[in-house]
C-alpha cells in the first residue's frame, strides 16, 4: 500500500477507525461492533489520529489470535476480513468490518453505534429500538398478508354480524351492507392490496385451513388434580366464534343456581362470567400465533385456568396487572377489532375488571403467571359452598317462614311430605298448612303429584 492510497483511505473518516497498536483490541472491539451496526467500516490498525505510520509487530498466529479475540467478544459472532499492509517498511493491520443484517451486534455484552468518527456505546432506548425493528413482523403477526386466503373465502355474513355489533356498541360509522372488499378496507384489513392474517382469524370460512394452531382444547377434569377428565372438546373457528364456544363449555361444567319466584327469575352462577369472557378475550387477542401451541381451557371441581402462548411483553410485570398499566397488544390489529364490538377493554383494564367481578362474588383475586412459554390465568371457585350459598339466598330472597324452611328439609330427607306430615311437624291448622304449602307451590319450590288422597309434594329441580 502506498502513502497515497493510505491517505485516500483515512479521508473516509466515517467509515475507518485509527488505532494505533494492537494493544487497544478493546476499543478495536467495540469498533467492530459499531461499526457492525451501521454501514459497515474498516479499523486501522498501526496508524495514529495524525495518519501518522507507526506500524505493528505481526508475529507468528496474530492475526489469528485477533481473529478468535473479536470472534469471541462480539455476540453475534463477527468474522471480518482482516488484511496485513506495508507501508515504507512498516506493517498495517486493516480490519474489513460488514454491516449487520440486524443491526444488533455486540461488543462484550453492550451495544456500540457510529457517530461521525467515533464508536460510543448505545443508550437502553437505542437498542431497545432496534431490538422491536428487528422483530417488528413476527410481534405484528396480525397485520402481516396471508398469501393463501382469497375474498371469497371471507364469511360474509360474520362481517355484517361485526359491523352491526361495532355500530352498537362503539358506534361505529360503517354501514354493515358495503361489500365485502369495502367492509376489509374500512375495517384496515388490507395490506399492499392483500388480506391480513388478521381478517383470517376474525371472518375466514375456515381460518384453521390457514393457521392449525388457532383453536381452543377444553377439558372438564375430575376432581382437582387433573389425572382423568369428563369430558373434552377441541374448538374451532373465527376469535368471536371461538370465545362464545368456550363460554358455553365452561356454562355446561360449571353448577348454576336459578330458581323462581311468582314475580322475578333470580340467577347465579360460580363464576363471575364476565370475568371469564374477559380472560378468554386476552388469551385470543394476545396470544403468540407464532407458536403452534393451542390456547388451554381447564375446568377443574375448584378453579378454572386459561393458558395462551406467548409470555407477557418484558415491560410489564404480574404485579402491574393488578393496577394501572399500560396495554401492550402482542397483536394490535386483532386487539382493535375486538375493541369494537366490546370483547376487549384497550386501555389495560380488563385485568383490574376481572379482579373487581371476583371481588364482588367474594372469591379470590385471579392469578396471573408467566410460564416457560406462555401466561396463565387461574380463576378459584367457591367449590362445594356454591350450593349451600344459593340454597341460603334462595330461601332468603324467597321470604320463606320457618315451618316451610322445615318442610323443605323433610322433603330433603324423606323425599316428599303429605299435609298431613306438614301439619304434624309443624303443629298448624290444617288451613294453615294448606295455605303454606300453596305457597311453596307458588314459588315454584314444590311441586304436587297425585290427586285426593295420594296428593304428594316434592322439590322441584333447579
Amino acid at each position: 500500500m502506498t502513502r497515497k492510497e493510505l491517505k485516500d483511505l483515512i479521508e473516509e473518516r466515517e467509515h475507518v477507525e485509527l488505532k494505533s497498536s494492537l494493544s487497544l483490541i478493546n476499543e478495536i472491539i467495540e469498533a467492530v461492533s459499531a461499526f457492525s451496526n451501521a454501514e459497515g467500516g474498516k479499523i486501522i490498525v498501526g496508524v495514529n489520529n495524525a495518519g501518522k505510520v507507526l506500524g505493528v509487530e505481526i508475529g507468528k498466529g496474530t492475526i489469528e489470535n485477533l481473529a478468535n479475540t473479536i470472534g469471541q467478544n462480539t455476540d453475534p459472532k463477527v468474522q471480518p476480513t482482516i488484511k496485513v499492509e506495508t507501508i515504507d517498511k512498516k506493517k498495517i493491520v486493516i480490519i474489513v468490518v460488514k454491516e449487520s443484517l440486524d443491526k444488533l451486534v455486540l461488543a462484550f455484552g453492550r451495544p456500540f453505534k457510529r457517530v461521525g468518527k467515533s464508536s460510543p456505546k448505545m443508550s437502553k432506548d437505542e437498542y431497545e429500538s432496534l431490538i422491536l425493528e428487528k422483530h417488528r413482523e413476527k410481534l405484528q403477526f396480525d397485520n402481516q398478508i396471508c398469501r393463501d386466503i382469497q375474498l371469497k373465502e371471507i364469511d360474509g355474513s360474520k362481517v355484517k354480524w361485526f359491523l352491526q355489533k361495532a355500530k352498537e356498541e362503539r358506534k361505529f360509522d360503517v354501514n354493515p351492507n358495503i361489500s365485502m372488499k369495502e367492509a376489509m378496507e374500512r375495517l384496515g384489513l388490507v395490506e399492499d392490496g392483500g388480506l391480513t392474517n388478521a381478517a383470517v382469524l376474525l371472518f375466514g370460512k375456515e381460518p384453521q385451513k390457514f393457521f392449525l394452531q388457532s383453536k381452543i382444547r377444553c377439558a372438564r377434569f375430575k376432581g382437582i388434580n387433573g389425572l382423568d377428565y369428563i369430558d373434552m372438546k377441541v374448538l374451532d373457528g373465527t376469535l368471536p366464534e371461538l370465545r362464545e364456544e368456550a363460554m358455553k363449555f365452561i356454562m355446561q361444567h360449571t353448577k348454576h343456581g336459578v330458581f323462581f319466584d311468582a314475580n322475578q327469575r333470580y340467577d347465579r352462577w360460580e363464576y363471575p362470567l364476565r370475568a371469564l369472557e374477559e380472560v378468554l378475550s386476552n388469551a385470543l387477542a394476545h396470544r403468540d400465533y407464532y407458536s403452534n401451541a393451542e390456547i388451554q381451557l381447564s375446568i377443574y371441581d375448584d378453579r378454572i385456568e386459561v393458558w395462551n402462548p406467548g409470555e407477557l411483553p418484558k415491560s410489564l410485570t404480574t404485579e402491574d396487572l393488578k393496577r394501572k398499566h399500560i396495554s401492550i397488544p402482542r397483536n394490535k390489529l386483532i386487539a382493535d377489532k375486538l375493541f369494537l364490538i366490546k370483547y376487549i377493554e384497550q386501555w389495560g383494564k380488563g385485568t383490574n375488571r376481572m379482579i373487581e367481578w371476583m371481588r364482588k362474588e367474594n372469591l379470590p383475586e385471579p392469578k396471573f403467571q408467566n410460564t416457560t412459554s406462555g401466561f396463565e390465568v387461574i380463576l378459584v371457585g367457591p367449590g362445594k359452598s356454591f350450593e349451600e350459598e344459593i340454597e341460603k339466598q334462595k330461601l332468603h330472597k324467597l321470604e320463606l317462614n320457618e315451618r316451610q324452611m322445615r318442610a323443605i328439609e323433610y322433603i330433603k330427607e324423606k323425599g316428599i311430605i303429605k299435609r298431613e306430615e306438614y301439619i304434624k311437624i309443624n303443629k298448624v291448622s290444617h288451613t294453615t298448612a294448606s295455605n303454606e304449602l300453596k305457597g311453596l307451590v307458588e314459588k315454584n319450590i314444590f311441586r304436587k303429584t297425585g290427586k285426593g288422597k295420594y296428593l304428594r309434594y316434592e322439590l322441584t329441580q333447579g
